[in-house]
């Protein structure tokens, strides 16, 4: 499916993976709307790329619901890629051996599962009810990591969450071919996003030596030209592809 001229929404837009995603997005003809919490610079973020900001929380079916609505104003909403998530550290029993926090782990499952599917079930609901466009109405990119795969210790919450995710996505892509909606999901590893951004250098430079090819941090641009191709190639459907240079995490 070409983006040029279609309307998309990138959840989480106002910074990294989200960011690098709407900027391609725009560049190859789409008219993006970004969401993300308020507070997180989106206006400025949206204004680098000429798109559009809406605040909006991807576990409120409302504010969803909005956003959806304000990048429908720009025209057809075929392309939805969804970034937004948290992370979260948390361990089954705590070295005091006190139980690991119940409210923690539902907190960090609200937001990467529980809001993927918000996110895709609102996005596909809108898709569905448009004319089909070469042979599809729609596709969905979700966002998770290979802490799906190999979560290392401290990761329980996080890495279920996203292993939730990488679960979701072909029975998504299954539950949605009758409606001509592809679901596809990016996988990525070591990313070089504010998040690690923040840790000192020596850090990012030892994170960044342990991926095997190419010896470094993955860069947002080639999360964002993964996304686009997943939206673009109509043959890729139901597949989670890892993005992390063959790196596989250790267990700490």
């Amino acid at each position: 499916m070409r983006v040029e001229g279609i309307a998309a929404l990138v959840t989480g837009g106002a910074s990294g993976l989200g960011l690098a995603a709407a900027r391609v997005l725009a560049a190859s003809g789409a008219r993006v709307t970004i969401c993300d919490l308020p507070g997180f610079a989106g206006e400025s973020a949206a204004a680098s790329f000429g798109g559009r900001f809406v605040a909006a929380d991807v576990t409120s079916e409302a504010e969803v619901g909005a956003a959806l609505d304000a990048a429908a104003t720009l025209g057809e909403v075929r392309a939805c890629v969804h970034c937004a998530g948290r992370g979260g550290t948390l361990r089954v029993v705590n070295r005091d051996g006190s139980p690991g926090s119940l409210a923690e782990w539902e907190a960090v499952l609200r937001v990467n599962l529980t809001g993927s599917f918000n996110v895709l079930r609102l996005a596909a609901a809108r898709m569905a009810r448009l004319e089909p466009r070469e042979g599809e109405r729609g596709a969905v990119v979700l966002t998770a990591s290979i802490a799906g795969y190999e979560g290392q210790v401290g990761q329980v919450s996080y890495a279920s969450s996203k292993a939730g995710v990488i679960g979701l996505t072909l029975v998504a892509a299954r539950d949605l071919a009758s409606r001509l909606i592809r679901v596809n999901t990016v996988a990525p590893g070591l990313f070089d996003t504010p998040l690690l951004a923040s840790l000192p250098e020596p850090v990012r430079a030892s994170l960044g030596a342990a991926v095997p090819n190419p010896a470094r941090l993955g860069l947002p641009e080639e999360f964002a030209r993964l996304a686009l191709h997943l939206v673009e190639n109509p043959y890729l459907n139901g597949e989670t592809v890892r993005l992390d240079g063959a790196l596989r995490m250790a267990p700490r």
